[in-house]
């Protein structure tokens, strides 16, 4: 197909901060998690697919497919919808309190 450039699987992106690889990044509305560790301005390739571990707000519970949403300014997943941006699924169940949840991005 001619028009075809790239899965989108893994998108370079301009870091909008310092992000270190593993860790969230926001773009926009578009989201993914940093495959390095970059200074902000740089280049970092984002994995828009997936499923990762990663820091979640700890005074939540999770049920197994519920909204999760990127709080940046925290730079961890949430439930909680007002000032955040949709991005992912809970992969797994998650228990209140815990640091870490198990997710699935929407990419």
């Amino acid at each position: 197909m001619k028009s075809f450039i790239q899965t989108g699987d893994y998108l370079e992106v301009t870091a909008p901060y310092d992000v270190t690889s593993g860790s969230g990044v926001l773009v926009g509305k578009l989201f993914g998690i940093a495959a390095t560790t970059v200074a902000s301005g740089g280049k970092v390739n984002i994995l828009r697919r997936g499923v990762f571990d990663h820091a979640k707000t700890s005074a939540q519970a999770w049920t197994q497919g519920a909204d999760l949403y990127w709080d940046d300014s925290a730079k961890v997943f949430t439930t909680v919808s007002t000032s955040n941006t949709l991005v992912a699924k809970a992969a797994e169940i998650a228990a209140n309190p815990s640091g870490t949840g198990r997710v699935v991005l929407n990419g």
